[in-house]
């Protein structure tokens, strides 16, 4: 999320976590002072994430001091236990699995629609000792069918709800929110 509005639609179409990009080149990348106001604006029952690409250890005490719920980190950057939050680590093909988090989300796109690699996803699903997060590539047109093939533990979306790079779109959000919702219905 980039703005307070658009994470407020999420919340409003459903969604259970709400996250944004921080210290990462992406387009949709937030200061700070943006993500804390998106934060704050998040009701107290919907997941806060910091989701950062960066492997600078010097970056995480700024994202840590947002107070997210969970933070989403690449590569071999250790988040301390005691942080106070959840660790979230992105895998992408090929990465072995990892036990030192609480979940890791199997995306090799970072926000470009990249499809995932169904192979891996569940061969992550069928062997990670923590819950797997699928990424990469989703939208209404295809959760489903994602969610059916490789059974995660939840699902992340980001440009498949866009109207254009770092705007969501509220119709797409609900769509997708809704289609999750029956998926875990069956």
């Amino acid at each position: 999320m980039t703005s307070v509005r658009d994470a407020l639609l999420a919340v409003a179409a459903g969604a259970d976590a709400i996250g944004v990009v921080l210290a990462s080149p992406s387009p949709r990348s937030v200061t700070p002072e943006v993500a804390r106001e998106i934060f704050a604006a998040v009701p107290p029952f919907v997941t806060t994430v910091a989701v950062t690409s960066t492997t600078r250890p010097e970056d995480l005490p700024g994202i840590l001091a947002l107070r997210p719920d969970a933070v989403q980190v690449a590569g071999g950057l250790a988040v301390p236990r005691d942080a106070g939050v959840r660790v979230i680590r992105m895998l992408a093909p090929g990465e072995p699995l990892r036990d030192d988090c609480d979940a890791v989300i199997v995306d090799n796109s970072h926000g470009t629609g990249r499809a995932f690699d169904p192979e891996y996803a569940r061969e992550c699903v069928a062997s990670s000792p923590v819950p797997v997060i699928l990424a990469g590539g989703l939208a209404p047109g295809n959760v489903a069918a994602a969610i059916r093939a490789v059974r995660p533990y939840a699902v992340d979306v980001c440009s498949g709800v866009e109207a254009a790079p770092g705007v969501k779109d509220q119709r797409l959000m609900r769509a997708f929110v809704k289609i999750c919702r029956m998926m875990n219905d069956l």
